[in-house]
């Protein structure tokens, strides 16, 4: 039988107005935008940390830490590269993913498509593989009030 492995990620990142806004490795349309030291993309970031989870190879910090020049601005699609061949250099693959977006605003439905068109070839798996929803909190919380948004993220892993 062959191992199977199971992580979970999370991250948030504040909205600021005049910002660009990357979500699933896609440029959103919005006023607002993510405040970061990379693109703020926080569904590539909960991606990240749900592969690096699952082999408890620690998180997104500590391979990409914050406060590296190396990091300033980077496009999060290379960020998530780099794990994807952490995952393969370990001897796994990825079987699917699983994501979910907390933000009251934008709309991201018209986007959603593109983003899993996006993060499949990066993944190496099949778009039927990748899921991305998105929800609002009904107006309660930080994401409601349109402060920051946040990212749930699963990953199941197999070994090869």
């Amino acid at each position: 039988m062959k191992t199977i492995r199971i992580g979970n990620g999370f991250d948030v990142h504040a909205l600021q107005e005049g910002l660009p806004m990357w979500l699933g490795g896609i440029r959103i349309e919005h006023n607002k935008g993510f405040v970061a030291h990379s693109d703020g993309d926080v569904l590539i970031h909960a991606l990240c940390d749900a592969l690096l989870g699952a082999l408890a190879l620690g998180d997104i910090g500590l391979h990409f830490p914050d406060n590296a020049q190396a990091f300033k601005g980077i496009d999060s699609k290379i960020l998530l590269r780099r794990c994807v061949e952490l995952v393969r250099q370990k001897g796994f693959e990825i079987g699917n993913v699983d994501c979910t977006v907390l933000a009251q605003a934008p709309k991201l439905r018209p986007y959603i498509d593109r983003m899993r068109e996006t993060l499949a070839p990066i993944l190496g798996i099949a778009i039927e593989e990748v899921s991305v929803k998105a929800t609002t909190t009904e107006r309660l919380g930080f994401t409601g009030r349109e402060e920051g948004v946040a990212v749930y993220a699963t990953a199941l892993l197999y070994q090869k």
